[in-house]
């Protein structure tokens, strides 16, 4: 079978069978168009994937890194790869898997970004409340914040979602796993502000969207990365300012102040604890920089 066809059968195979997000399907389907403009230059053809061995997989690395990319985006362009052969040895086309024994690059960890309390506090007082733009990117940031959501989670969102008697927002995460996540009162408050604002908008016949944009459709993931982007400005002086630096904030405070790493871990999503570790090493770095500051022998230069 040649690596095109054995290609689309594959993301076919993502988006009907595993049920992967369009955002990844994109992701692999670039990175696979990358990995047969790759082969061509070797094979001068399309190649059978019975012809891919480990001796073409490895300089694949080399190509990719000659035309620029960095080791984040190598390491997900060989995941795509090992998952096609992964792929086809299960469907019985290959017997073997080239990919198996391939490594993947090793990436720096770098810590995330977050807020300062003090600046999440003031991110709130922020908007201009006296329009439905402003009530509605206050209350967008506050389920971001308040629930630690995705960007992606909070766009998803439909009016009615949200539970006010318990507090609570059912949403579909990564891999369509479902989660019952709580909200602050202060988010309640805010997206109720916001509904009584939304008509203003105008939204379309049969829109049932929590947020919409200007032309009363659904908000879209880049106006909602602008508006997240302008209210940080106002802020912080952090470089990146991304909704997922809110994200990010909701899990760092609450783990230094004394919430379980495990409940958190439940509340953002993740399959795996040592995703959510990283916070934890977030705080500690905290602690020792204010340990340093505030203790007489905390500075070992002086």
């Amino acid at each position: 079978m040649e690596l095109t066809r054995a290609s689309q059968d594959f993301l076919a195979a993502m988006d009907v069978e595993k049920g992967a997000s369009p955002h990844t399907i994109t992701a692999y389907r670039i990175a696979l168009e990358q990995f047969t403009e790759f082969c061509r230059e070797v094979y001068d053809a399309d190649p059978d994937v019975a012809e891919i061995g480990e001796a073409e997989l490895r300089p694949f690395l080399g190509w990719l890194h000659d035309k620029g990319l960095a080791r984040r985006s190598i390491k997900m362009k060989l995941a795509a790869v090992k998952a096609l052969f992964r792929y086809l040895v299960r469907v019985g086309t290959l017997d073997r898997n080239p990919a198996r024994i391939i490594a993947s690059p090793k990436l720096d960890r770098k810590l995330p970004s977050f807020l300062q309390q003090d600046e999440a506090i003031r991110l709130t007082e922020s908007f201009d409340l006296t329009t439905p733009q402003g009530r509605r990117d206050l209350a967008l940031c506050e389920l971001l914040y308040g629930s630690g959501l995705r960007i992606s989670e909070v766009l998803q969102l439909e009016v009615g979602d949200i539970d006010a008697r318990s507090r609570t927002v059912r949403v579909l995460g990564k891999r369509s796993k479902e989660r019952i996540v709580p909200v602050t009162p202060a988010a309640i408050e805010a997206v109720d502000a916001w509904l009584q604002l939304r008509g203003q908008l105008e939204p379309l016949a049969n829109e049932t969207a929590l947020f919409i944009g200007d032309r009363g459709k659904r908000l879209g993931a880049s106006s909602a990365y602008a508006i997240v982007r302008r209210a940080l400005s106002v802020v912080t002086e952090a470089q990146r300012k991304s909704p997922h630096v809110l994200r990010h904030s909701f899990a760092t405070h609450l783990l230094d102040n004394g919430a379980d790493l495990k409940a958190v871990s439940e509340m953002l999503g993740h399959s795996s604890l040592s995703t959510t570790q990283i916070y934890t090493h977030v705080s500690v770095e905290r602690l020792k920089e204010a340990y340093q500051k505030a203790h007489p022998r905390g500075d070992a230069d002086e």
